[in-house]
């Protein structure tokens, strides 16, 4: 999955376990700019050094899985968790022009061709 957005904030990595660590990004998603969602996600392992170049204001293009996972408490009850889970990061150029329109060759005129009697009935 992927999404484009703002950077809203990045997380200091969070050294969870001896052998993991994962690190936060907030990005804002505005598909409607009235009311701007905030989404967190997650880079786990050596994915949370993708977020090094990364700060506050870039526009990004996050690609990430959706997970999600049961917890149960100690009373039995249990609850379900999502998270989204980076894979990659680009930054998207501010101001970049949108792609070129390509250039093509102006459109022939295949109507008639000379010396050529046009003798359809239509």
């Amino acid at each position: 999955m992927e999404i484009k957005g703002k950077v809203h904030e990045v997380g200091a990595t969070q050294q969870v376990s001896e052998t993991f660590k994962k690190r936060d990004l907030i990005v804002e998603y505005a598909e409607n700019p009235t009311y701007p969602e905030y989404i967190r996600f997650e880079a786990l392992q050596d994915k949370a050094a993708l977020l090094d170049s990364f700060k506050a204001g870039d526009e990004v293009e996050v690609f990430f899985n959706l997970r999600g996972r049961p917890w149960t408490d100690k009373t039995g009850k249990t609850s379900y968790f999502n998270s989204l889970v980076i894979w990659r990061i680009n930054a998207i150029a501010a101001g970049a022009p949108a792609a070129a329109t390509p250039a093509y060759a102006a459109p022939a005129d295949v109507s008639s061709t000379p010396g050529e009697d046009d003798d359809l009935p239509f």
